[in-house]
């Protein structure tokens, strides 16, 4: 493999013409799309025109003009074709923490003889946090149980009411059978809740298909909706009728203009919404994810496990000896479209990349952390990367003040 090679992979990607499409800044490498995505150029355009013709013209008609009262529901749907899910099932509101705050305590309401939240030990913080407050805020009644992640699915007993797993893990990129998992879940009698913060925008996914029933994601990562975009919360058709969030907001009302002093759920996805829609952001967020509608999915995934696939050769061979672990499974297949490397200097080696201008993140303790979007990343990208970080471990590059201090986002 060269440089070369990669430059021919590229000219041969069907993919190509849609890195055109990001704002990237000139001589940038950009593998943190997994933690935020770039700025889609329509997004901007987007944003800019419900700014100065909707707010500046339309005012409050555009509430009814231009469509804002629909956007979460609208962009919900467009969402629902990227993870697998019909119409009517999938709503953008709020954050991922709040989303999987009403999707667990509707989940303990459907099964009210069942008390215990499964969840796996190193899952993705905020979503333990969540569940930890719900467990204090309903006292004894309810118990957050926590085992490995590869054992979750043989651990779901008649005593769980809700599964609360990340389907593509944020640290090792590890990515769950999704179908199979919900069914062992299903088998038990419980219901399955799926954190798709990592996946969504990123691998195929196929929520009616597997017979998920709940499912949560953030709209800043892959689907590249712009820092704080809004969170997606998704409920089987089958049990909208039942769901009931403890969120009780006036837009989640069957009639909210109605302004009745008692609140009527509304009798569609519309129930899980609270409070007015943040339209900036919604309308960042619908451009992102009409990027990748435009193109397939399969062909989406074929692209990352080939930039995946080429991340991991290049760094056996060419970092071979200079400290670094691979973190995650060995099957490419099994991971989502991210590649984890452990070094004990993990946090230097990356601020190291990130002033020559290849830029990913890290996780604690030693995480180095590498996301591939497949939109923009290109072959020949991933052959640089590799070629920087060789060069940081192999020269020590990385052993300097500057880089060993601490900011507050890492």
């Amino acid at each position: 493999m060269s440089r070369v090679a990669c430059a021919i992979l590229d000219t041969t990607d069907p993919l190509a013409p849609a890195r055109e499409r990001f704002l990237l800044p000139e001589g940038l490498i950009y593998l943190d799309g997994n933690s935020l995505g770039p700025l889609p150029r329509a997004a901007a355009a987007r944003v800019e025109r419900c700014l100065r013709e909707e707010w500046g013209n339309g005012l409050i008609r555009s509430w009814n003009d231009a469509g804002w009262i629909d956007l979460p529901t609208r962009v919900g749907d467009a969402i629902g074709r990227l993870i697998g899910a019909a119409p009517g099932q999938v709503a953008v509101a709020d954050s991922t923490s709040i989303n999987t705050f009403k999707a667990l305590a509707a989940a303990l309401a459907l099964r009210p003889d069942r008390r215990v939240i499964l969840s796996e030990r190193t899952g993705f913080p905020t979503d333990l946090y969540v569940a930890q407050g719900l467990e204090a805020l309903l006292g004894g009644g309810v118990t957050l149980r926590l085992v490995e992640r590869e054992e979750a699915a043989a651990a779901v007993d008649g005593a769980v009411a809700v599964v609360l797993l990340t389907h593509v893990d944020y640290r090792s990129g590890h990515m769950l059978d999704l179908a199979a998992v919900t069914r062992a879940a299903h088998d038990a009698g419980a219901l399955m809740l799926w954190d798709l913060a990592h996946s969504a925008g990123a691998v195929p996914v196929d929520l009616d298909g597997a017979g998920a029933d709940l499912a949560v994601g953030c709209g800043y990562k892959y689907l590249n909706g712009g820092p704080g975009a809004p969170s997606f919360l998704y409920v089987a058709e089958r049990l909208i009728g039942a769901f009931r969030q403890p969120l009780t907001g006036w837009l989640g009302h069957a009639a909210p203009f109605a302004f009745e002093q008692a609140y009527r759920p509304a009798p569609d996805i519309r129930r899980v919404l609270c409070g007015t829609p943040p339209v900036l952001s919604m309308a960042a967020l619908e451009a992102g994810v009409e990027e990748l509608l435009a193109v397939d999915m399969t062909r989406l995934r074929r692209k990352s496990l080939s930039l995946t696939g080429l991340f991991r050769r290049l760094v056996a061979e060419r970092c071979a000896g200079l400290g670094l672990l691979t973190y995650g499974p060995s099957d490419p297949e099994a991971c989502g479209s991210q590649v984890s490397l452990r070094h004990p200097e993990a946090y230097a080696v990356m601020q190291a990349l990130i002033a020559r201008g290849v830029v990913g993140d890290v996780r604690a303790p030693d995480i180095l952390r590498f996301g591939f979007a497949p939109l923009y990343v290109r072959h020949v990208d991933v052959w640089d990367a590799v070629e920087a970080l060789r060069d940081v471990l192999a020269t020590g590059a990385w052993d300097r003040p500057e880089f060993r201090r601490r900011a507050a986002v890492t």
